[in-house]
């Protein structure tokens, strides 16, 4: 069994590979690739690909650790990487990137289907009637807000429902 990678060394794959490929990545869309590079890896491996959570915020599944992470880029591209800091020295450090390959061919292979989607299309698929960020949603009464969390129960029972909305000509 694999054990769970730092949520900040997937996202700073993430934005490697959109480098390598000339693609900007956006706060908003290494959210959502994230999301589903995590949620690939539940559905095909039975297991998590990132420690910690994802909540339904407003614009589709959110990590609170990455988006603390590059909340400063705003809504421009990601040009900075996670580092990760010392509680006690304050020390910020460079957050290693996973040495198994599987896991780089994973991230690519999402960059592959997902990295070319606009931040706008990626929040619609994200928004999938009856996938998990929906469900979430909708058993709270409507009330998107920071918070709700989108259990790993939740995404792999209900993930199926992102293929129908991937399927869509944009």
């Amino acid at each position: 069994m694999i054990a769970m990678y730092d949520p900040r060394a997937i996202a700073n794959l993430i934005l490697e590979e959109g480098q390598l490929a000339e693609r900007a990545v956006t706060n908003l869309a290494l959210q959502k690739l994230l999301y589903f590079a995590h949620a690939l890896f539940l559905v095909e491996r039975k297991q998590p690909l990132v420690s910690g959570y994802f909540e339904a915020w407003q614009f589709g599944p959110v990590h609170p650790t990455v988006y603390q992470s590059f909340k400063s880029a705003g809504d421009q591209p990601i040009k900075l990487r996670a580092t990760a800091m010392n509680a006690l020295t304050g020390a910020r450090s460079e957050i290693p990137a996973p040495s198994d390959p599987s896991i780089r061919r994973h991230i690519q292979r999402v960059m592959m289907f997902y990295g070319a989607l606009t931040p706008g299309r990626l929040v619609d698929i994200s928004h999938a009637k009856d996938a998990p960020w929906h469900f979430v949603v909708e058993n709270s009464k409507g009330k998107v807000s920071l918070g709700l969390r989108i259990s790993d129960h939740v995404i792999l029972e209900r993930f199926k429902y992102h293929k129908v909305s991937v399927a869509e000509v944009p």
